[in-house]
């Protein structure tokens, strides 16, 4: 008996720690859009990759402009390696300008990794008579863009654009999403939009394809494969300053706009395995050919890399900060 026990008792002790347990995704994104999809999909494969086959389910968690996730995975999720977090990396930003709600420290965040590296573009309805991004800096009347509120990548983007390059627009900004404002530019009640162009293309392919909208520029400092004669921004940034402001405003937000994420405090071990599975997920065949079959891309970033990412948002110099917090909120 005493033999039977030590051998069960060994047998426990080396089983692997994910086994029998729950991986839980929270997503601070509603049900049906882009984050929830990405994090449904990495759920249907990530346990295959940890030791021990865990179980992954996904809590959405919205609201607060998604400080309520942020929050929450700061604050009470267990630092165990079974509380996984998906919100806009946006939320950085917030930080570093001291937004209102921001009860977080985004540097102690264990970062996982992001599967696709978000690239912004700008798209006018044909309607606006203008075609082409000359064309728009040099339009006399500001072209209506539409947004869906203070801390999104479609109001943010506008804004640095219109104080870096000098893009006359105005941001007509409340809209619920990006649906919405595809509509508002259909009905002529704005004139386009700046997000990423993975949704665009999704959202407006046939428009795009028939040159009823017109992608007239790219907010990243290189073309994306997809848009290889479309200008990019940094072409008309004409100063030092402008440049910077682009890359810690636009460039680098949107390269981790879908980060993955622990708890401060998971132990090293955990993270370490959950970076490899992540990277594993994201080249699973049939976890690529889902994401092809939903018309979703991947463009991945390692966790080191997006921990890179964030910490030198807080290397900024203060005046550079000072003048981002002005294009992005106005004068406090």
């Amino acid at each position: 008996m005493g033999l039977c026990s030590l051998v069960t008792s060994k047998a426990f002790a080396q089983a692997p720690y994910f086994q029998g347990k729950t991986i839980r995704i929270v997503v601070s994104q509603s049900p049906g859009g882009g984050f929830d999809a990405y994090s449904r999909a990495l759920a249907r494969h990530l346990g295959k990759y940890l030791p021990g086959n865990p179980a992954t389910l996904v809590q959405n968690m919205p609201g607060a402009g998604n400080m309520i996730a942020v929050n929450y995975l700061y604050r009470v999720a267990k630092p165990d390696g079974l509380t996984i977090g998906n919100f806009v990396g946006g939320v950085v930003l917030e930080q570093l300008l001291a937004r209102k709600g921001v009860d977080f420290d985004a540097r102690r965040f264990e970062w996982i990794g992001v599967p696709i590296k978000y690239h912004p573009a700008c798209v006018l309805n044909k309607s606006s008579g203008v075609a082409t991004l000359s064309q728009w800096v040099a339009a006399k009347t500001p072209l209506k863009i539409g947004g869906t509120g203070p801390g999104s990548t479609s109001d943010q983007i506008p804004r640095v654009l219109a104080a870096t390059i000098g893009l006359p627009l105005q941001l007509v900004s409340g809209y619920k999403g990006t649906a919405d404002i595809r509509l508002a530019a259909e009905s002529g009640e704005v004139d386009g939009a700046c997000f990423a162009w993975q949704s665009i293309k999704a959202t407006w392919r046939k428009d795009i394809e028939s040159g009823q909208m017109n992608v007239v520029l790219q907010a990243m400092p290189t073309a994306h494969p997809e848009l290889p004669n479309t200008p990019l921004a940094t072409t008309f940034a004409r100063t030092e300053e402008a440049k910077k402001l682009l890359q810690s405003g636009v460039y680098d937000p949107a390269a981790i706009t879908l980060p993955y994420m622990l708890p401060p405090g998971t132990p090293k071990e955990r993270l370490q395995e959950l970076r490899r599975a992540f990277q594993e997920t994201i080249q699973d065949k049939e976890f690529l050919a889902e994401m092809a079959k939903a018309g979703l891309d991947i463009d991945p970033l390692t966790g080191e890399q997006v921990e890179r990412i964030v910490r030198d948002f807080f290397s900024l110099e203060k005046p550079l900060v000072a003048k981002l917090d002005e294009i992005l909120y106005g004068a406090r």
